[in-house]
């Protein structure tokens, strides 16, 4: 069980859900903290250099479910080892658009 769960569900105009994915993105590639809102709350992450990526799609039958999850540690500062791994792990590509 977790200790603390923010949950945002609803739907988006794709321009949007746009709009806000690259807020995020533009976040995390400043660095540091990363604000969002949240079902009208706001949410201060800090986020280190290194985290874990997972990305999935799903179909099934008519519905399309894409997951982006980011993960990482609060306990402290990774070790050396855990950092390198982990900067030489296979990311994934940002996605491209179809022209």
């Amino acid at each position: 069980m977790s200790d603390v769960e923010f949950t945002r569900k609803g739907w988006l105009a794709r321009e949007d859900a746009a709009r806000w994915l690259s807020a995020l993105a533009a976040a995390l590639a400043k660095g540091g903290d990363v604000d969002m809102e949240v079902g009208g709350s706001r949410v201060r992450l800090t986020v280190p250099d290194h985290v874990r990526t997972e990305f999935e799609v799903e179909v099934d039958g008519d519905e399309i479910e894409l997951e982006l999850e980011l993960k990482w540690s609060t306990a402290g500062r990774a070790d050396a080892a855990t950092a390198t791994q982990a900067a030489a792990g296979a990311a994934p590509a940002p996605p491209r658009s179809a022209v």
